[in-house]
């Protein structure tokens, strides 16, 4: 994937230093909402960005599977999952309290399920990555921005 969004942005610089500033930042706004509306729905679908569901739940003794509510439910919302964008870049992220809950499971870190509580090895869940469909869109969008 990396050698993917490196050709893409050398295929979409050179379009792109043809609009003016305002063209830029409109299009870089586009994509940043349907790039935030395709990680919500990601995550809502409990996937990785290659496609792999998420690893399952473990309750405090240890029993997996037992949990009935889906991970991330509140943390996909647009509240907690921001977008910022500017004529040269688009960055999605989690912001304040959540972002530290993100990481651990972003990365699979160890932390406390609650406060003085046990510390737990949380499993790999890779909330936010561009999967190839994202990068389809971003390509799509350019096209029909340059296009209409």
């Amino acid at each position: 994937m990396p050698d993917d969004l490196r050709a893409l942005e050398d295929w979409a610089g050179a379009l792109l230093a043809r609009l003016d500033a305002g063209e830029r930042r409109k299009l870089t706004q586009t994509i940043a909402r349907d790039l935030r509306r395709n990680q919500q729905q990601r995550i809502a679908a409990q996937r990785n960005p290659d496609g792999t569901p998420y690893a399952p739940r473990k309750d405090l003794r240890g029993q997996v599977g037992r949990v009935r509510r889906k991970m991330f439910a509140k943390l996909r919302q647009a509240k907690h999952l921001k977008l910022q964008s500017t004529v040269d870049s688009i960055a999605i992220g989690f912001v304040g309290r959540v972002a530290r809950l993100a990481r651990v499971h972003q990365y699979g870190l160890r932390d406390r399920v609650e406060r003085d509580g046990p510390e737990v090895q949380y499993d790999t869940r890779q909330l936010l990555g561009l999967t190839d469909s994202d990068i389809e869109l971003i390509r799509d969008r350019l096209l029909e921005h340059l296009a209409g």
